[in-house]
């Protein structure tokens, strides 16, 4: 580990800061619309975003600093479980290829902004809108918070933040720093500064990865070296737990756990609020289909990159925090320029996922709190500037998570948050294909797997904690398996025997605002220009 502050490294990454930032006030001006004073400008970048722009987009939203820094350190610290979010984002795609297209359609033809604009549209329901906007907050918010501490890894290692210093101020300015750059650039320019950004990140991301997985098995005397050093040191008995430290190869006792933690992952992953920004700011229903089939490159990076948690271990990186692992790795392994390149890969990999999410939570408080339920005659413009200032509230609420919280309380926070948006499945996913669900009973479904998904999560210990581990025992079958499909499951059952109490007692159902054709409408199409915002529909306010 070099001492000090590694200049050289630090010139290369301020100078691409710096770049970013340059372009992410230009964004502003960037296929500016004559009027940007409302969400669909300022949220969705007008809604204008052709394939190779939703491409950057989405993968800068799903593939993050935090996937560069959290994959890589769960192979590191637990070896070959690491890996499972290799097949969760294979079978997301072809699961999303049958919703995603089917959500823009209907989107689009209504103005919605949100998920949660059309499952208010669909069961004419505000109390299940609310139910998901929440969720997606919540879940968000960690998430926002995990890639200021990628940027604070990032820090560490290059030696001027984080570390020990008397004055709290000092020690994380260059975090302060970045934040109110992040901040500023996003109120300016909204949606259209993440996605030009969006292509110098990935960009740099590949060359980094590219360059890693050929120069620095060279360095280690290649593969079979570095898969004999993991092995050898996975074998190695943890004093803690009394048991080898990982496993090169997954056994047959957490099959279960690593199936069912993919699966759970791939189902929610695109219904993240961020998600589904990106996929809402597309021109037509055609781009988010091709993405959907090119998308997978970055499924073939992701593996890639896990397998630095190898390498890591192999060169004998040793930290006491894992975050910090494939940082050190870097630093320990590259020329000093180049480290600098790879953290501002990194860095860079924060900010364009940070500023979509806090958009995407600021667009769901807007839409589906503030004028919902508290001024319904919101004028588009007075929706824009309510969300941007509730976009600065969701990233200062997350730095203060970050200054304030230990770190792995943050990672826990995100697995949780992970179990909270599997529960909008039902109503969202399910909502696209069929109106067989009634509103309550989806509500119900809700509560039932929140409840259950969150009290099982804070009843089982991490490796690191005492609580929200995210594998537990499946009840019936004993097999250990991801928490949130178990909740899942209980949302499901709750729903399905609640929708059919409802309809037998004869409960009111909702307003289905939507017809069978909006669900594979496309741009151009008649009536597609006919957009109803639902908060200007009169709309059922029960349930």
């Amino acid at each position: 580990m070099k001492e000090g502050v590694n200049g050289v490294a630090l010139t290369v990454f301020v100078f691409f800061f710096l770049a970013v930032t340059v372009m992410g006030f230009w964004a502003a001006r960037w296929r500016k619309a004559e009027s940007a004073d409302s969400l669909d400008e300022w949220g969705l970048g007008g809604r204008s975003f052709g394939t190779w722009i939703t491409w950057f987009l989405l993968g800068g939203d799903l593939y993050t600093a935090y996937t560069f820094v959290a994959v890589p350190a769960a192979v590191y610290a637990g070896g070959a479980a690491g890996f499972f979010a290799v097949p969760y984002t294979i079978l997301c795609y072809p699961l999303v290829f049958t919703f995603l297209p089917r959500l823009w359609s209907v989107s689009h033809r209504h103005g919605y902004v949100t998920s949660s604009d059309f499952v208010r549209g669909r069961f004419g329901s505000r109390g299940l809108s609310v139910a998901l906007a929440v969720t997606g907050i919540l879940a968000t918010m960690p998430y926002i918070a995990l890639q200021l501490v990628g940027i604070q890894a990032v820090l560490d290692v290059l030696g001027v933040g984080g570390g020990e210093s008397a004055n709290w101020f000092v020690k994380d300015l260059p975090l302060l720093i970045a934040f109110g750059v992040l901040a500023a650039y996003t109120y300016s320019s909204g949606l259209r500064a993440p996605a030009l950004i969006a292509f110098v990140k990935d960009a740099l991301i590949y060359i980094v990865i590219a360059v890693a997985i050929i120069y620095i098995p060279m360095r280690l005397g290649g593969f079979d070296e570095i898969f004999a050093k993991a092995a050898k040191a996975f074998a190695t008995e943890n004093p803690a737990t009394g048991k080898p430290r990982g496993a090169l190869v997954t056994g047959s006792d957490a099959q279960w756990a690593y199936a069912t933690l993919a699966l759970g992952s791939a189902m929610a992953l695109f219904l993240y609020p961020h998600s589904v920004t990106a996929v809402l700011s597309s021109k037509n229903r055609n781009v988010i289909r091709r993405n959907t089939t090119i998308l997978p490159l970055y499924s073939l990076m992701l593996g890639l990159l896990a397998m630095l948690g190898f390498m890591a271990i192999a060169a004998g990186v040793k930290v006491k925090n894992g975050q910090l692992a494939i940082p050190q790795l870097f630093e320990d392994m590259f020329p000093d320029w180049f480290t600098g390149v790879a953290f501002a890969a990194i860095g860079i990999g924060a900010l364009v996922p940070a500023a979509i999410m806090s958009i995407a939570a600021a667009n769901l408080f807007t839409r589906n709190i503030y004028k919902d339920f508290l001024k319904p005659d919101a004028t588009p413009e007075h929706e824009a500037k309510v969300s941007k200032i509730a976009s600065l509230l969701v990233k200062v609420g997350a730095l203060a998570f970050v200054l304030t919280m230990d770190k792995t309380v943050a990672i826990n926070f995100q697995l949780l948050g992970g179990i909270w948006i599997l529960q909008t499945v039902p109503a969202l996913v399910g909502g696209l294909f069929t109106r067989w669900f009634h509103r309550w009973g989806l509500l119900a479904g809700w509560a039932a797997g929140m409840a259950y998904g969150t009290w099982r999560a804070y009843a089982t210990p991490s490796a690191t904690q005492d609580h929200f581990g995210n594998t537990n025992l499946i009840p019936l079958i004993g097999e250990k398996g991801y928490i949130g499909l178990t909740a899942f499951v209980v949302n499901v059952l709750v729903a399905v025997v609640a929708t059919l109490v409802l309809r037998a007692v004869g409960a009111p159902d909702g307003v289905d605002l939507t017809r069978p054709s909006d669900y594979t409408a496309d741009a151009g199409d008649p009536g597609v220009q006919e957009k109803l915002p639902p908060a200007t529909v009169e709309a059922p306010a029960a349930g």
